[in-house]
C-alpha cells in the first residue's frame, strides 16, 4: 500500500472513522469517475480541493455536484485572493497530489470548509490519500475529522 494511504488509513482508524479504505480499480481524478465506479450519485463524492487563500492553504470539501464559487467563498471568508492552487502547492501543504488529497493526513492542519450539499446524503465518499482509493464517511464525521465548518461553497 502507498504510504500516504496507510498513513491515512491510520489516522482516520485514530479519529474513530469506521469506513473501511476501498482501493479502486483505476485512478479517479474526478468525482464523476469515483462515482462511477462506486456505483453512487456524482454529488455523494466528496471532493478535496485545495486553494491558495491569500498565499496560505485552504481545504474546500465540496459536492461532486458542485464547483466552488470562489467570488462566495472569498467573500466568506473576508480574504482578498482565492485560486485553486497549483499541483506543486498542494503536495507541499497536504503531502498528497491533486486527485487523490484527503481531508486529513497533511503534514500541517488546514482550514476547512464543508459544503453543506454533502448534508444532503446519508454516506459520502472522499479520497484517502492517492486518486485510487476513497473511503466511506457522513457529512458530520467529515465535519468533525477535519474541524471543518460548513458552509455554502458552491454552485
Amino acid at each position: 500500500m502507498n504510504p500516504r494511504v496507510e498513513s491515512v488509513t491510520r489516522q482516520l482508524r485514530e479519529a474513530g472513522v469506521a469506513g473501511e479504505v476501498r482501493i479502486l480499480e483505476m485512478q479517479a481524478h474526478t468525482a464523476a469517475l469515483a462515482a462511477e465506479q462506486l456505483g453512487i450519485e456524482v454529488g455523494a463524492i466528496a471532493n478535496s480541493l485545495i486553494f491558495d487563500a491569500d498565499c496560505a492553504p485552504l481545504l474546500v470539501m465540496t459536492s461532486g455536484a458542485h464547483r466552488v464559487d470562489t467570488a462566495k467563498v472569498a467573500a466568506l471568508l473576508g480574504i482578498v485572493t482565492l485560486r485553486r492552487a497549483d499541483p506543486d502547492f498542494v503536495r507541499r501543504h497536504t503531502g498528497q497530489s491533486i486527485g487523490g488529497v484527503a481531508p486529513i493526513g497533511h503534514p500541517e492542519p488546514i482550514g476547512t470548509l464543508v459544503d453543506i450539499e454533502l448534508a444532503r446524503y446519508a454516506e459520502v465518499w472522499a479520497a484517502a490519500g492517492h486518486p485510487s482509493t476513497v473511503f466511506p464517511t457522513t457529512y458530520a464525521e467529515l465535519l468533525r475529522i477535519t474541524s471543518g465548518t460548513a458552509a455554502e461553497v458552491g454552485n
